[in-house]
C-alpha cells in the first residue's frame, strides 16, 4: 500500500500505523530453542532468540513500540526526523522503522561504539551522532530533535510504557505460548538484563497480571548503576557504564521499575564473555555479550534448583548476534588490552555442566 497524501497527517499516520503492524505481522515471534543440559539434573533451559528479527535483536520489538507509541500520541507526523540517543542496537531498529516509513533518523551515541553498530544503522539509512562524553547522549539528543523539529524517541524513557505487557504478542505472551507444551511449561525464572528497565517491565507486569509463580531476576554486568541501585533503594546512583552493549548503564533509567524485579545477580564482564562464547559453542550458533550475561545468571539459578533436587524450567533470551562482536569481545587481543581474564569463569563453567554444581 503507498502512503497518502503526506500533506494529510492524519491519513498518513493511518497509513503508516498499518506498516509498521504489517511488519510485526511478518516478523513479531522469533524462536526458542532449548539448552542442551543433563536430563538427570530434571531442570530445563530455554533461550528465547531475538537475533532473528529483520534488524538482529531484542531492540526490534523495542524500536516497534516506541514508534507506534509516538504515531498513536500524535508526535510523529509526515516529515518528522526521529532521534534517539543509543548505544547502537536500539539505533539499528529504529533506523529500519524510519526508513519503512519514509522518515529520517539520527542516532546519537558514544564515540566508543564498535563500528560494526554504525555501519549497521547506516546501512538502515540512519545518520550517526558520535559524542565524546556518553553521559551527554540524551541531551544532544534532545536538543537535536529541538533544533531540526524532530521527535526524540527517548527509548530510556518510554521502553517502559510504550509495550502493551498485558499481551499483544509482547515478548512474555509470545515465550509462555511456546513453553505451553514443554514439560514445565510455567517456568520458575525468567532472567533477563537491564538498558532501558522495558524488558524487565514488560515480563514482571504480564507475571503478575497472569499470576503466575515465576519470578523475574535481572543481571547486571560491572559499572552499571542498576544493581547498586536496587539493592540500596538509592534511585540516584551513578556508575562509569557497561562494556557489555546492550545492557547496563551508568544512570537508573526512567524505565526502571526495580519493584517488578525478585533477585538481581552482578556479573563480571569476563564472566560475561566466558558464558557468552561457551554458550554459542553449545547452541551452535555466535551469540553476543549480553546473552552471556543471561546464561551466567540462568546457570546459577538452575545449579541451585539441581543442589535443592527440585524440578522445573529456567527461560533467558538470545539478545542479538554473536557476530557484531567478532572485533571485541571474540577477539583474544582486544580482551587482553583490557584485562579480561577468563579462564576463572571457564573453570567455574566446566563444574557447572560437568556436575551441575557452582562455584561462581
Amino acid at each position: 500500500m503507498e502512503p497518502l497524501n503526506r500533506d494529510d497527517p492524519r491519513g498518513w499516520v493511518s497509513w503508516a500505523i498499518a506498516r509498521v503492524e504489517a511488519d510485526a505481522n511478518r516478523s513479531a515471534d522469533t524462536h526458542l530453542h532449548p539448552f542442551p543440559l543433563p536430563a538427570a539434573w530434571g531442570v530445563d533451559l530455554y533461550l528465547k532468540d531475538e537475533s532473528v528479527h529483520p534488524t538482529g535483536s531484542l531492540k526490534h520489538r523495542l524500536a516497534r513500540s516506541l514508534v507506534l507509541y509516538g504515531l498513536c500520541n500524535g508526535w510523529i507526523g509526515p516529515h518528522t526526523l526521529l532521534v534517539d540517543a543509543s548505544s547502537g542496537s536500539t539505533a539499528v531498529s529504529e533506523a529500519y522503522f524510519a526508513r519503512l516509513l519514509g522518515l529520517s533518523f539520527v542516532a546519537v551515541m558514544p564515540a566508543s561504539t564498535v563500528p560494526e553498530k554504525c555501519e549497521l544503522i547506516r546501512f538502515q539509512g540512519g545518520r550517526c551522532h558520535l559524542v565524546d562524553d556518553p553521559t551527554t547522549i540524551y541531551d544532544v539528543a534532545a536538543g537535536l530533535a529541538d533544533c531540526e523539529d524532530g521527535f526524540f524517541l527517548d527509548q530510556f524513557t518510554y521502553a517502559e510504557r510504550a509495550t502493551d505487557w498485558r499481551g499483544n504478542n509482547n515478548i512474555a505472551e509470545s515465550m509462555f505460548a511456546q513453553l505451553s507444551r514443554e514439560p514445565h511449561p510455567v517456568p520458575r525464572w525468567i532472567v533477563v538484563g537491564a538498558g532501558t528497565g522495558g524488558t524487565s517491565a514488560t515480563i514482571g507486569r504480564y507475571l503478575r497480571y497472569r499470576r503466575l509463580h515465576t519470578k523475574l531476576c535481572v543481571v547486571d554486568p560491572e559499572n552499571s548503576a542498576f544493581y547498586a541501585s536496587w539493592t540500596t533503594g538509592d534511585p540516584t546512583v551513578r556508575a562509569s557504564g557497561s562494556r557489555i552493549e546492550g545492557i547496563g548503564r551508568p544512570r537508573v533509567e526512567p524505565s526502571w521499575v526495580p519493584t517488578l524485579v525478585d533477585r538481581m545477580i552482578p556479573v563480571p564482564d569476563a564472566a560475561s564473555i566466558a558464558a557468552m562464547r561457551r554458550g554459542s559453542a553449545l547452541l551452535g550458533r555466535r551469540v553476543g555479550g549480553s546473552t552471556g550475561t543471561n546464561l551466567w545468571g540462568a546457570f546459577t539459578l538452575i545449579a541451585e534448583l539441581v543442589a535443592e533436587g527440585r524440578r522445573g524450567s529456567v527461560a533467558t533470551l538470545i539478545c542479538d548476534d554473536g557476530h557484531r562482536y567478532d572485533h571485541t569481545y571474540y577477539d583474544d587481543g582486544w580482551l587482553a588490552e583490557r584485562s579480561l581474564d577468563l579462564a576463572p569463569h571457564d573453570a567455574v563453567l566446566d563444574e557447572f555442566l560437568a556436575t551441575g554444581r557452582w562455584t561462581g
